[in-house]
């Protein structure tokens, strides 16, 4: 007894589906090696500077924390809304510290690994960071009142640029599906 399935009435085998692209090597997509770099690094200062003020710990010229010490070195000089620490502003520290921070590591393994799954995640996370970050945090920086604007908007940028930039070049490089398939 034979079984026929549908478009096979003839014999004929049924065609096989298309098989997906291969990811490309990584060292065939630059961009992800440079994306590694940068979460990389952001992993990095999640930890310097997100969970400072998240967790509380004081940011003052003595304390003996040294995470603490680099934090107030920075802010007092251009950034006075991180050195003053508003409520609003430990939400989203506490975000970057508790949720980015992981994301990155994922992501990282990631982008080594090829995981096309994480395309959306990373278009989730970009939309947060672009959306629920920058927006609040660098309208406050150049147009806040006057004891939270930065004194120096040009070393705020250089600082701050690459969390916007970045997170916007990453939405860009996940347009389309199986980003891994491909070099950008």
């Amino acid at each position: 007894m034979t079984t026929v399935s549908p478009g096979t009435e003839t014999g004929q085998a049924a065609p096989a589906a298309p098989a997906a692209p291969a990811n490309l090597p990584l060292r065939k997509r630059p961009v992800d090696i440079f994306f590694i770099v940068m979460f990389s690094l952001f992993i990095v200062t999640c930890i310097i500077s997100d969970a400072i003020p998240t967790l509380g710990i004081p940011q003052t010229a003595t304390t003996t924390n040294i995470l603490a010490q680099w934090n107030y070195t920075y802010s007092s000089q251009y950034d006075p809304l991180y050195m003053h620490e508003p409520l609003w502003l430990r939400f989203i520290t506490g975000t970057s510290a508790f949720i980015y921070l992981p994301f990155y590591v994922l992501l990282v393994v990631c982008l080594v690994k090829g995981f096309n799954w994480i395309q959306l995640f990373a278009v989730i996370y970009a939309t947060m960071i672009i959306s629920l970050t920058a927006i609040p945090i660098f309208g406050v920086e150049f147009f806040g009142p006057v004891g939270e604007r930065t004194p120096n908007p040009v070393v705020f940028l250089l600082y701050n640029g690459p969390y916007v930039l970045v997170p916007l070049l990453l939405l860009i490089r996940m347009r389309k599906p199986l980003p891994f398939t491909r070099r950008f």
